[in-house]
C-alpha cells in the first residue's frame, strides 16, 4: 500500500505540479517582460529584470539559474538566448551589456558569463569604480563544460567546445577545443 502511495505522490509532483506550477511562473515571467519561447519550461530563476531576458524555442533549463542584469533599468533584452539551447543548473549571466547565446548550445551546470570588470584605480574604492564592459557573443552548436567562466568581449564560434573548468578570456575561432586557466586551444573538431 505505501508503495502504490509513493509511486502516486512522484507521478503528481512530477508530471502535473511541476507542470502547472511551470505554466504559471511562464505567466508571471511574462507579464514582467521576460521573452519566452514556445515549447520553453522555466524552472525556478534568480532573475533581476525580468524584461532583459529573452529565451528561444524548446530551451532546456535547469534549476537555479540566475539571470542577473548588473544596472539601472534600461529596454532590453539584454540577455538573449537562442531556440534549442540547454542550460544547466547553477548557471550565471552577470550581464550589463549584453549576451547572446546562439542556437543548439549546450551550457553545462555552474558556467559563468561575466561581460565587466571593476576599475583599479587607486584614487578610489574598487568597489565604486566601473571597469571596462564588452558583449559576450556565443555562436550556435557551441558545448561549454561544466563550470566554464567566460568574461568580457569573448566571441565563441560556431562549433566549438570549451572544456570543463576552463576560464575563456580571449575569442575562440570556430570548431576548435579549448581548456585551461587561462583557456587555449589543445584540439579541434573533425
Amino acid at each position: 500500500m505505501s508503495e502504490t502511495i509513493h509511486k502516486a505522490a512522484f507521478v503528481l509532483e512530477n508530471r502535473y505540479y511541476k507542470k502547472y506550477v511551470g505554466i504559471l511562473r511562464r505567466w508571471w515571467y511574462s507579464a514582467l517582460g521576460m521573452h519566452i519561447g514556445k515549447n520553453t519550461h522555466v524552472p525556478p530563476l534568480n532573475v533581476i529584470w525580468p524584461h532583459q531576458v529573452a529565451l528561444g524555442r524548446h530551451c532546456r533549463l535547469e534549476n537555479n539559474i540566475s539571470f542577473k542584469f548588473d544596472g539601472i533599468w534600461k529596454p532590453g533584452p539584454s540577455i538573449q538566448i537562442g531556440n534549442e539551447v540547454f542550460i544547466g543548473a547553477g548557471c550565471e549571466f552577470n550581464i550589463r551589456i549584453g549576451i547572446s547565446v546562439g542556437n543548439d548550445s549546450l551550457i553545462a551546470s555552474g558556467c559563468k558569463f561575466i561581460d565587466h570588470d571593476h576599475g583599479i584605480q587607486l584614487n578610489e574604492l574598487i568597489r565604486k569604480q566601473h571597469g571596462p564592459e564588452q558583449q559576450i557573443i556565443i555562436g550556435n552548436d557551441v558545448w561549454l563544460g561544466c563550470n566554464v567562466v567566460v568574461l568580457k568581449g569573448v566571441h565563441i564560434g560556431n562549433g566549438a567546445v570549451v572544456a570543463a573548468g576552463a576560464v575563456v578570456t580571449k575569442s575562440i575561432p570556430p570548431y576548435e577545443i579549448w581548456g585551461g586557466i587561462p583557456a587555449k586551444k589543445i584540439g579541434e573538431r573533425r
